[in-house]
């Protein structure tokens, strides 16, 4: 039963979700995620990210108990949420390796670097759930009419970018900046799961109630170097078996930014300061064009024609302890008619999205910004070997208060999922430090919606610093 109620409701199944520097005029390489056009847009000549995490879950299928980020561990616990209703799981995480931005010069910037990214998510149609359950007849008797649906994608790849930016055009009133990105890609995990139609019968014997297998079809698979991963050999062996067996990919990124200037007077002493100026500050993305190529493992499936005389306490015996994905198929083997092993290759799409962000700076270091996000993919509801990941995000509000070497950000946000969460940042130095969601904080069952991230930038030091007043000197153009 376990394992039965595990594919109903589990959780297996995005500056890129650092939302506090969206916008900032101090992004630098982390800003290159969320609009390659926006290096051109900060007053330092270079920054390195030399080490950057994020993390984002929403969900709401279960609930950790006994656990915050100011008491981790412990006697922490978690339970499947009930209730008749559909239910979601999304993560995204991100791992910034030695991310690099460079002025050429005023009008023309790159940025290089690597990254490690992982998506996921998963959806079911309405089933009821209550955590008193002791078995499937149980489960199928308050779900008597349901039909079972489940949809599940996951990939995670290392990619290597080059980012290429420059100004289109610049004028008394106005600035065009115009940004692209190449991904170079490597796919390291990729899964997917669909059930369709699924049903069951009632059945009468005596004064029991007993239900049997009617309908549906599912189909399972992953990538084929999980299959390389084996007990006797060490971790290292393991992952070099892991990431030697992988696939290449390629995506891009598109983006531009439009300035509104001010039109403050300038005397000679600021004219250098008055170039990164503006009253407001349009951009608009799109980004992660691409996927990601798997090779099917030897244990993915699809099975369908379910055997008509299946009881659910058959459904109990035959999966209660399978232990493994071979033992699962060979149980599953065993209740339909048709059962095979996939081949050949499947595609998971990246979180291919348009984005657009308005940032609109106040007086006395504080501004405000707002980012919108809007997933391109499909559902994963389809037949064929694409699957598709999205980005959760789907409305942010950001006040700031930043000066170069400090900041303090309260950024609101909206996920596609309808959740609401308040989150928060500070800068100081070059360390950068967030949480997606406060309640993950001071709250002990919140830990499930929301994440964080943290971030080391270094930029140019004092010498810089003392006549960053004026900016750093540029060619004249």
């Amino acid at each position: 039963m376990g394992i039965l109620l595990g594919l109903l409701f589990s959780m297996n199944t995005r500056a890129q979700d650092y939302h506090a520097i969206e916008g900032s005029p101090f992004a630098g390489s982390l800003g290159v995620a969320n609009n390659p056009a926006s290096i051109l847009m900060t007053p330092y000549p270079w920054d390195i990210t030399v080490f950057s995490l994020q993390l984002k879950t929403a969900t709401n299928a279960v609930t950790f108990h006994n656990f915050s980020y100011l008491k981790p561990g412990g006697a922490s616990q978690y339970s499947w949420d009930g209730g008749d209703k559909k239910r979601y799981a999304d993560f995204n995480f991100n791992l910034h390796l030695l991310n690099v931005r460079l002025a050429l010069s005023k009008k023309t910037g790159i940025a290089f670097g690597a990254n490690i990214r992982g998506y996921g998510v998963a959806r079911t149609g309405v089933a009821n759930y209550n955590d008193s359950l002791q078995n499937m007849n149980q489960f199928f008797n308050i779900n008597e009419n349901t039909t079972y649906n489940i949809n599940m994608a996951s990939s995670s790849w290392l990619e290597a970018f080059l980012t290429y930016s420059r100004t289109l055009w610049d004028n008394e009133t106005s600035r065009l900046n115009a940004g692209i990105t190449l991904k170079a890609m490597r796919g390291i995990s990729g899964a997917f799961t669909q059930l369709n139609g699924g049903s069951v019968k009632r059945s009468v014997s005596g004064a029991q109630t007993i239900y049997l297998l009617n309908a549906g079809n599912a189909r399972y698979g992953y990538s084929s170097n999980y299959d390389r991963w084996h007990n006797g050999q060490s971790t290292t062996e393991n992952l070099g078996s892991l990431l030697g067996k992988t696939r290449n990919g390629a995506a891009l990124d598109l983006g531009v930014e439009y300035l509104v200037k001010t039109q403050a007077v300038t005397n000679y002493s600021n004219e250098e300061d008055a170039y990164w100026d503006y009253d407001w500050k349009i951009g608009i993305s799109l980004l992660d064009i691409g996927r990601n190529t798997y090779v099917f493992g030897s244990q993915s499936r699809t099975a369908s024609g379910p055997k008509s005389d299946v009881s659910d306490s058959a459904l109990n015996a035959k999966f209660d302890h399978v232990g493994s994905l071979a033992n699962f198929n060979d149980s599953l083997a065993t209740i339909v008619n048709n059962i095979s092993g996939l081949s050949g290759q499947f595609n998971v799409w990246n979180p291919t999205r348009l984005v657009i962000n308005v940032d609109k700076p106040l007086p006395n270091n504080f501004a405000v910004n707002a980012n919108l996000s809007l997933n391109i993919s499909r559902p994963n509801t389809g037949k064929g070997k694409t699957f598709f990941v999205k980005e959760m995000n789907l409305l942010n509000l950001t006040p700031r208060w930043e000066t170069k070497r400090l900041g303090v950000y309260l950024p609101i946000q909206v996920t596609t999922d309808g959740k609401f969460w308040v989150g928060g940042a500070a800068k100081a130095g070059p360390l950068l430090l967030g949480v997606h969601n406060w309640a993950n904080v001071f709250l002990k069952d919140k830990i499930q919606n929301g994440g964080f991230y943290l971030a080391m930038i270094i930029r140019p030091g004092s010498t810089f610093e003392k006549k960053l007043g004026k900016r750093y000197d540029c060619p004249k153009y």
